[in-house]
């Protein structure tokens, strides 16, 4: 089936760069001085979070460790600040990022992390970001807005960015869903799928291959999965093929 999109969201973590195994290692190391170890049944309710959120969320799994959410906070960010200078993309992402921006396909990305991580994170990356022309939306930007994905408020927040006139509210006019249609979103998390088809949009879901074992939310499906953005075919969605080489 043809699909015809004008803009694409791209989530961050997990997705562009290979941050959710540093979350995973950083928290199971963490766990396991009590004993514990987090499942991807577990991280699967984690993912697309904001921060507080998702680590308030892990603790209760675990009730009666010795440590706090602040306590978690602070050891967990210490540790992943040594790590994230080492953070890679992910197969597939730098082709289709610059081919898009090469095409002059309004791109955007929505994140759930801080601007302060998010800066730590891209710093040995500015080729694939720099690509975003500036268009990346992060935590901050919408604080006291929502509560994170699948609320679909940072998806819409991102399109605002990019000059879509899609509103941020429910219901929508007939026009604000017009063109929330027209949008693409790339996501990892099942949370954040929801909050794609939540917003109006279409989905690419690009899940870890633990996380499709242990999914069983049929809500909010997305329009297309891939293991891989390697595997993902512009022109399937309307946009611009890749060049023959």
């Amino acid at each position: 089936m043809q699909r015809k999109v004008e803009y694409v969201v791209f989530d961050m973590d997990g997705l562009l760069i290979d941050t959710e195994r540093v979350y995973t290692e950083v928290t199971n190391d963490i766990l396991g001085r009590f004993g514990k170890t987090m499942t991807w049944d577990i991280k699967a309710g984690l993912m697309g979070k904001l921060r507080l959120e998702s680590t308030t969320y892990l603790l209760s799994c675990f009730p009666g460790i010795d440590i706090t959410v602040d306590q978690y906070l602070a050891e967990s960010e210490e540790k992943l600040d040594a790590r994230w200078p080492t953070v890679q993309l992910l197969p597939g992402v730098q082709k289709l990022v610059q081919h898009l921006a090469k095409h002059d396909v309004p791109i955007v990305v929505a994140t759930a992390s801080s601007r302060r991580n998010f800066l730590r994170k891209s710093e040995n990356l500015k080729q694939l970001f720099d690509s975003f022309k500036g268009n990346i939306v992060c935590a901050d930007d919408v604080a006291g807005k929502t509560m994170g994905k699948p609320d679909p408020y940072i998806f819409l927040h991102a399109a605002g960015i990019l000059g879509k006139a899609v509103g941020t509210t429910e219901p929508c006019t007939e026009a604000e869903a017009v063109e929330r249609s027209r949008g693409l979103v790339f996501e990892d998390a099942i949370y954040g799928v929801q909050a794609g088809k939540r917003a109006g949009m279409s989905v690419v879901w690009v899940p870890d291959e633990n996380l499709l074992k242990v999914a069983n939310d049929s809500s909010y499906l997305p329009d297309e999965t891939i293991m891989s953005m390697e595997h993902f075919k512009p022109e399937e969605w309307g946009l611009p093929p890749y060049d023959i080489v």
